[in-house]
């Protein structure tokens, strides 16, 4: 039989939370930086790896090697839905609870971090330059889209499926150049003002991976008509400094490399 908590227990709970929260806020060495400016370099030829136009509406799916760079050319009006599972062993995959829970924020933006379900980090975010990233809502289903549109939820089943997984295999996705935001009430919003033309943002693989992408319209987002293509880039892994800003920006950051270290 189930024995209700005190209220001295839940109290010593929150004031342990409270601590914990305390103390992963106040040891973050750096601050992170301003955004990337606009538009997106030019991929160098010598490190481009392979271009992909995604037309409004479909997905593609890639390979990254440790170190290889996924760059991402938004464009206004639409958004990219990413998930991203571990090459072998699909079962470690994007958790984006532990990502936020770590990190104690939703803001996911340069010199973030994105982490499986093991506490080991998938991607970095080592050039961003809006910050406005969704990590709260999900993609679109056939019931948020008009009858016949294209979905993400059915984009991604089918991008699962090549990758030889199954719908149960999907983790939460991550919407990209998507600017949701919680109001006062709890409520979501659309913030279309942090958005701009020629946005991008460049994720870093920190293991090897398999990645989704659904250029797919957000639930939230106001615009109507077709979704334009965006841009996708796979360039070759680069020399990482020892005092890269993803890997020293905060002590769970610093905590989630070693994890990586010890796979």
């Amino acid at each position: 039989m189930h024995t209700p908590r005190s209220r001295d227990a839940i109290a010593a709970d929150r004031a342990r939370y409270e601590a914990h929260r305390k103390r992963g806020l106040e040891a973050a060495p750096r601050t992170l930086p301003p955004p990337s400016p606009r538009p997106a370099p030019a991929p160098d030829p010598a490190h481009l790896i392979r271009s992909e136009v995604i037309p409004g509406g479909w997905y593609w799916t890639t390979a990254l090697q440790t170190g290889e760079v996924l760059q991402i050319e938004g464009a206004p009006g639409t958004s990219v839905a990413l998930a991203a599972w571990v090459a072998g062993d699909p079962t470690e995959r994007l958790n984006l609870p532990d990502t936020v829970k770590v990190q104690w924020t939703t803001e996911l933006r340069k010199g973030r971090i994105l982490l499986s379900d093991m506490g080991r980090v998938l991607l970095s975010i080592i050039e961003d330059s809006s910050g406005a990233h969704d990590a709260l809502t999900g993609g679109s289903s056939p019931a948020t889209v008009p009858p016949g549109a294209r979905n993400c939820r059915e984009n991604m089943l089918l991008a699962a499926a090549k990758l030889g997984l199954h719908p149960r295999d999907l983790p939460a996705l991550l919407n990209l150049f998507a600017p949701v935001r919680v109001d006062a009430e709890g409520r979501f919003a659309w913030r279309g003002a942090l958005m701009g033309q020629g946005d991008w943002v460049a994720l870093r693989a920190e293991r090897d991976l398999m990645v989704a992408l659904s250029n797919t319209r957000h639930p939230l987002d106001p615009a109507t008509g077709p979704e334009p293509a965006v841009t996708a880039h796979r360039l070759a892994a680069r020399p990482v400094p020892a005092d890269d800003l993803c890997r020293t920006a905060s002590a769970e950051a610093i905590r989630a490399f070693e994890n990586n270290a010890r796979a």
